[in-house]
């Protein structure tokens, strides 16, 4: 449009050139007043090339207006003369527009490194009214907040509300804590996440249901995972009817603020305390839920083995072991010399195999045991839950020590504790141990040494190990902010 006015305006000065110079020339030609009317001509075509000049110059290099929808091209943004220094780069908006640096527009632009979007798990107690809801999604999206997944635990008084929420990277978790309460939420708790919350919860709890049903020892690593970081403990039931729990739990299990407790099938207590969150009836009605598919399923393990190759040419098998494994357990305890019994139970036992009912049992941990070709168990290897940390135990026959069973057991067991997401594994033994303590330097994982009571506590952090676990799970750590 612009450039058929500028060819149009050129055209008609053109036009007037011509007729004035055609009327000059007749006029010198024939009148006496010709070297005058020479001069105001000459005054004239002055006087229109200058109109022309400046028309161009106005309209000539004028950028594109807003209704073109076009982007000034890098040319157009580069107007000086050749051979002079190019000017400041420009920074180019969504829309197109251009600024120096420095500029207020220049200084607003987000960093995309900076601006990444980051993932929050947030819980927060609001009023059970209408429009309670409505307000809490406006301050989040007053902070450019994107609701992914939303839960709702109703209480007696109010109902609280669990977010997946993404932010932008620039938004800190405090702002949001600010929002949400300046919109009416109260007890605002909030947590980085990771794409694994990504899944629903119908989704997760059907997940870890297969995971009990498969194997009774996920119980408790089932508990932990649907209800966050929390502490679990088994207590049996001789320990419950000795007081140290009350004999009071109903059948149906007690809630009581940060701590729930719940019937074991084997008719002990499983004690869930979390102090940094209280429980919702929600979470209670679940975690109950997968205790009952435990007790319906009754004892069960995995029965899968692997058949190993020692140097001399013995073969072995690493299975799992439960308290069907009892009598061939005691057996084992039977040929061991009290020097061995000594360095796996810390000190003289006169009756070792009184801890075997509770070693085997997979409502306290894993255990591993490796038989012989004749079915004869020689070694065993704990995993042990114990309560938010986890232990680590081994015993092999005195005639099948020195022969590589030890390290084996152990750092199958040590792979079972990544899986399971353990930080961190110890074993409790005597200085005297060298084999124990040469198995765990053999890991070749980062060993923190104590001495506690005449005992030396070895700990094993597993970040290393569960650095590669993670890089093929894709696993990410929460923070707690």
């Amino acid at each position: 449009m612009h450039h058929w006015r500028r060819d149009l305006v050129e055209l008609a000065a053109l036009f007037t050139a011509v007729a004035v110079a055609d009327v000059v020339a007749d006029l010198v030609g024939h009148g006496p007043d010709g070297p005058m009317l020479l001069a105001m001509s000459a005054l004239a075509l002055v006087a229109t090339a200058g109109f022309h000049t400046w028309w161009s110059r106005r309209h000539g290099h004028a950028p594109p207006t807003g209704d073109t929808g076009a982007r000034p091209t890098a040319q157009s943004r580069r107007t000086g003369p050749a051979g002079a220094p190019e000017s400041k780069p420009k920074h180019t908006s969504a829309t197109g527009s251009t600024s120096e640096p420095g500029s207020e527009e220049s200084s607003a632009t987000p960093d995309p490194v900076a601006e990444a979007p980051t993932l929050w798990r947030m819980r927060t107690t609001v009023q059970d009214a209408p429009g309670s809801l409505a307000a809490l999604c406006t301050a989040l999206a007053g902070h450019q907040v994107d609701i992914l997944s939303l839960q709702t635990h109703p209480l007696a008084e109010g109902t609280v509300d669990e977010f997946l929420l993404r932010a932008p990277g620039g938004v800190a978790a405090s702002e949001i804590t600010r929002a949400v309460s300046s919109a009416g939420g109260s007890g605002t708790w909030i947590e980085r996440a990771d794409a694994h919350d990504l899944v629903d919860a119908p989704t997760r709890v059907l997940g870890l249901a297969t995971r009990t049903a498969l194997d009774a020892a996920e119980l408790p690593l089932a508990l932990r995972q649907l209800l966050g970081r929390c502490t679990i403990r088994s207590l049996p039931a001789t320990s419950a009817r000795k007081g140290r729990e009350p004999e009071s739990v109903p059948v149906e299990g007690a809630l009581e603020d940060t701590v729930m407790r719940l019937r074991a099938p084997e008719g002990g207590v499983i004690t869930v305390e979390r102090a940094y969150l209280p429980f919702t009836p929600t979470e209670f009605a679940r975690a109950r839920a997968l205790v009952e598919l435990d007790a319906r399923l009754g004892p069960r393990i995995p029965r899968s083995q692997d058949v190993l190759t020692l140097p001399e040419g013995n073969a072995i098998t690493v299975r799992r072991a439960d308290t069907g494994d009892l009598d061939a357990a005691r057996e084992m305890h039977e040929r061991c010399s009290a020097r061995t019994l000594g360095m796996r139970y810390h000190g003289p036992v006169g009756d070792a195999d009184r801890y075997l009912n509770h070693l085997l049992s997979p409502r306290y941990g894993r255990t591993l045991a490796v038989q012989t070709a004749s079915g004869r168990i020689v070694g065993l290897g704990h995993l042990l839950w114990d309560g938010d940390e986890t232990e680590v135990a081994l015993l092999v026959e005195d005639d099948w020590q020195r022969r590589g069973i030890g390290s084996e057991l152990l750092g199958r067991l040590v792979g079972m504790a990544v899986e399971a997401g353990c930080e961190s594994v110890y074993a409790v033994t005597q200085a005297s141990n060298t084999g124990m303590v040469a198995a765990m330097r053999g890991l070749d994982l980062p060993l923190d040494y104590q001495i506690e009571e005449g005992t030396l506590v070895v700990t094993a952090r597993l970040s290393a190990a569960a650095g590669e676990t993670k890089d093929a799970a894709e696993v990410t750590e929460f923070r707690k902010t």
